[in-house]
C-alpha cells in the first residue's frame, strides 16, 4: 500500500504509535466508565447519608419545630418540603442502577421505624438528558446530561411525609483535568521512548545500508563500527569480513594481471626489435600494427581491472575548463565536438581519472558517429554530462552488455573500425568510484547518447 511508510523505522513507529494510541483510549474509556459508576456510588452514598441523618433529626423534633428546622436544610443539593401528597412507588424504574443504589443506601441508612420511596423525578429520562430541577430554585437548574435527579419521600415514625428533591452533581463526573494531564503525560513519554528506541534499533542497519553502498565506490573504505546491539555487531564484523576478502581478492587479481602485463611488455619489445630488422617493409609494417594493438590490450585491460583513480588525490575539478581542453583535443584531431550548457561551481574529482572517463566516451562517439556533443545539466544534487552522437545507435539489448569486458557491436569485431571493448567499461567504473553511474540509451531521432551522472556531495573523495 503506498500509504504505509517504506522505511522499517517509519512502519515500526506507525505500529508502536497506533497501538499506543488505541491502548491510551481503551485505557482512557475504562477508567471513565469505572471513575462514573464509583462517582454515583459514592455521591449516591453521601447524599443518601445526608437525607438520612436530616429524617432522623426531624423525626426526633416536635411537630412544631420541624417546618423551620426543614427550612434550614432547604438548599442544593436538597430541596426539602413536608405533608406533599404521597409518591407512587409505580414511578420507580428499579432496573437503573443509580436509582436502585440510592434507595438501597437510604434505606439501610434510615434504618427500622421509618420507610423511603425513591423515584426519579417526574419527566427525566433514564438516559441523564438536559433538564432543569423540579424545584427550578437557585443553584438547581441548568444541569448538563451527567445529572440524575430523584424525589425521595421518607415517612417518619409518626406518619409525617418528608419530601426531597435531590440531583448528584454533574460536575463529579467529568474528567479531571489531573486525570486528562496524566494520561497526556503518559502517552507523550511512551510516544518519546518508542522513536528513540526505535531509531537505536534501526540505525546500525541504516549505518551497514549506507556502507553497502559505499562499498561499490571504494573497496578500501574505512570498515564499519562493530557497535550496538549483539545482532548490529554481527552483522556488522560480518560486512567487514566480506570487504577484507573483497579488497584482498582484487588486490591479488590486480597484482597478477600487472605481473602479466610486464612481462608480457618483454617480449612484446623484443618483437618489435626483432620486425624492425625485417626488409620487407609492407611485412614490417603489419607486425608494428600487430604489437602495438597487442600492447594496447594489455594496457588497457589492466587499467580495466586496477581501481579506477586508485592512488589519485581528489581535488576540486573545473569541468567546464577540461570539457574545453578536450574539445580543443579532439579538434586537433580534425573531430568536431560541441559543447551546449554550462557548469557553474567546481566539482570533487580525481581529474585524471575523469579525464579518462570523457576521453573514453568521446572516442567512442567519434568513431562511430557523424556529429559529437557534449550536453551539460549542472543542479545543486548533480552534475549530468550527456555525450551525443549521429550514429547508427545500438540495440536495446546491447546497451548493458556494452559495459562487459571485450564486447564490441560489430558482429566482425574488426580492429579497423573499433578498440578493445574496453572503454565503455574503464569509463563506467571511473564514474561509480565517484560514486555517480554511467548508462547508455538511443536517441529517439537516432544516434547513443551516454549519461554520466556525478553527485555534487563528493567530499568524501577529498
Amino acid at each position: 500500500m503506498r500509504l504505509l511508510p517504506q522505511s522499517l523505522f517509519g512502519r515500526l513507529v506507525l505500529i508502536l504509535l497506533g497501538g499506543l494510541l488505541l491502548a491510551q483510549l481503551a485505557t482512557a474509556y475504562i477508567n471513565l466508565s469505572e471513575r462514573g459508576e464509583l462517582l454515583y456510588r459514592a455521591g449516591g452514598m453521601q447524599l443518601a447519608q445526608r437525607i438520612a441523618d436530616i429524617s432522623k433529626l426531624l423525626d426526633s423534633l416536635p411537630a412544631a419545630e420541624r417546618r423551620r428546622v426543614a427550612a434550614v436544610f432547604n438548599a442544593p443539593p436538597l430541596a426539602v418540603s413536608l405533608d406533599r401528597s404521597p409518591l407512587r412507588a409505580a414511578g420507580a424504574e428499579a432496573g437503573e442502577f443509580p436509582l436502585s443504589m440510592f434507595s438501597a443506601v437510604l434505606r439501610y441508612a434510615l434504618g427500622e421505624g421509618m420507610s423511603a420511596t425513591v423515584v426519579r423525578a417526574a419527566g427525566a429520562p433514564p438516559a441523564r438528558p438536559m433538564m432543569r430541577h423540579p424545584m427550578g430554585g437557585p443553584g438547581m437548574q441548568g444541569f448538563g446530561p451527567a445529572s440524575a435527579f430523584f424525589v425521595v419521600q421518607v415517612t417518619l415514625r409518626d406518619g409525617t411525609r418528608v419530601t426531597f428533591d435531590s440531583y448528584l452533581s454533574p460536575q463529579e463526573q467529568d474528567m479531571p483535568l489531573r486525570l486528562a494531564l496524566t494520561l497526556a503525560v503518559l502517552l507523550g513519554t511512551v510516544i518519546v521512548l518508542s522513536l528513540v528506541a526505535v531509531r537505536w534499533a534501526t540505525g546500525p542497519l541504516a549505518a551497514l545500508a549506507g556502507a553497502a553502498e559505499a562499498l561499490g565506490a571504494d573497496i578500501n573504505r574505512a570498515p564499519l563500527a562493530e557497535k550496538g546491539p549483539t545482532e548490529a555487531r554481527r552483522a556488522a564484523r560480518a560486512f567487514n569480513t566480506m570487504q577484507q576478502r573483497l579488497a584482498r581478492f582484487i588486490a591479488d587479481r590486480t597484482r597478477i594481471l600487472a605481473a602479466m602485463s610486464h612481462d608480457l611488455k618483454t617480449p612484446i619489445t623484443r618483437l618489435r626489435l626483432r620486425a624492425e630488422l625485417l626488409e620487407d617493409e609492407a611485412l614490417r609494417a603489419k607486425f608494428a600494427k600487430d604489437l602495438g594493438e597487442m600492447e594496447s590490450m594489455v594496457t588497457q585491460t589492466l587499467e580495466f581491472m586496477r581501481d579506477a583513480g586508485a592512488g589519485e588525490p581528489a581535488q576540486r575539478v573545473d569541468v567546464m575548463a577540461l570539457l574545453e581542453s578536450l574539445q580543443t583535443d579532439y579538434q586537433d584531431t580534425g573531430a568536431a565536438v560541441e559543447i551546449e550548457g554550462r557548469i557553474g561551481e567546481p566539482l570533487s574529482a580525481r581529474p585524471q581519472a575523469l579525464r579518462r572517463c570523457l576521453a573514453n566516451l568521446l572516442d567512442n562517439a567519434v568513431r562511430y558517429g557523424r556529429r559529437t556533443a557534449i550536453r551539460a545539466e549542472d543542479d545543486a544534487r548533480q552534475l549530468t554530462l550527456r555525450v551525443l552522437d549521429e550514429g547508427p545507435g545500438m540495440p536495446e539489448a546491447d546497451l548493458e552488455r556494452a559495459f562487459e569486458p571485450f564486447f564490441r557491436g560489430e558482429a566482425s569485431r574488426s580492429r579497423e573500425t573499433g578498440g578493445t571493448g574496453l572503454g565503455l567499461g574503464i569509463a563506467r567504473n571511473i564514474a561509480r568510484a565517484h560514486g555517480g553511474d554511467l548508462v547508455l540509451r538511443n536517441r529517439p531521432g537516432g544516434g547513443l547518447e551516454a549519461v554520466l551522472s556525478l553527485p555534487k556531495s563528493g567530499s568524501e573523495l577529498l
